[in-house]
């Protein structure tokens, strides 16, 4: 089955460790680890920023005075995804070196989360939710070669 379209814009924020996030980050990647969490076409807008713009847009947008490691703005579901997903590079630097994983694995994992959330998936709705949610990002995250990421070592 084919995947679905995507129309990407990548971008990154200006902040010391761009170019180290950005070596992880090639496009097509990007897009491979997107599509695959895609069920229709999408236009998606993935941006990288530094701590002080993603806990500005935290604040600003979720009334939480911190910065996080995905912030999705969901606009369109149907017949189009449209979305930006925001991630915080120090906040996932932080968080993949404390479970142990690669930096590339912890963006991929956290594109596909967002991609969900683009597309209605909620896990903070109920414990059946979030259950099925991450059964669905296991599943995805393998199909693409990666280890669960919920999986505690």
């Amino acid at each position: 089955m084919p995947l679905p379209d995507l129309s990407l814009s990548l971008q990154f924020a200006r902040f010391d460790e761009a170019a180290a996030h950005r070596a992880v980050l090639p496009r097509h990647k990007v897009a491979r680890w997107i599509r695959h969490a895609l069920a229709l076409p999408a236009e998606i807008t993935v941006r990288i920023v530094d701590a002080e713009e993603g806990q500005q847009l935290n604040r600003d947008y979720r009334h939480k005075d911190y910065a996080t490691n995905v912030l999705t703005f969901d606009y369109t579901q149907e017949p189009l995804v449209t979305a930006d997903l925001v991630l915080c590079a120090p906040v996932v630097a932080r968080e993949a070196a404390e479970q142990n994983k690669s930096l590339e694995e912890h963006y991929a994992h956290l594109l596909v989360h967002g991609t969900l959330h683009a597309q209605g998936w909620d896990h903070e709705t109920s414990e059946a939710d979030a259950n099925e949610m991450e059964a669905y990002e296991t599943e995805i995250m393998q199909g693409l070669g990666f280890a669960d990421p919920y999986a505690k070592d």
